[in-house]
């Protein structure tokens, strides 16, 4: 999971003219496979599976630290269509910038990983 996602400017994701639809927050577009571990005002803790096949909607995420459970292979693609594939292997621990993407599982297990959403001091 090196690969980085470019943010584009939030104005490009709201709703508009052009029609192009503001991203939704995970448990929101993917609410069968995200389950909210804890929320305060520092941090949101998600637990996310899936199955091979298995598809997101385009979602958002802010700065956020990924411990991956189980093994897995994905393709991320980006508000601009570009495409990454990823690897993950249990026991890692990878951070991640804020980002916009849909996911697929295109691997042969299941996608089993904690994510820890880092929210700004208020």
């Amino acid at each position: 999971m090196k690969a980085t996602v470019k943010i584009l400017p939030l104005v490009c994701l709201s709703v508009c003219a052009t029609g192009a639809v503001l991203a939704e927050d995970p448990p929101k577009a993917d609410s069968d496979n995200y389950k909210v571990l804890l929320e305060n005002d520092r941090v949101r803790v998600l637990e996310f599976r899936d199955q091979p096949g298995d598809k997101e909607d385009m979602h958002s995420h802010p700065d956020y630290v990924v411990y991956v459970v189980s093994d897995f292979k994905r393709k991320f693609t980006g508000p601009d269509g570009k495409t990454n594939e990823a690897e993950g292997k249990a026991g890692q621990v990878l951070w991640r910038d804020a980002e916009f993407h849909s996911g697929e599982n295109i691997g042969t297990t299941g996608t089993h990983v904690i994510l820890i959403e880092l929210k700004e001091e208020k």
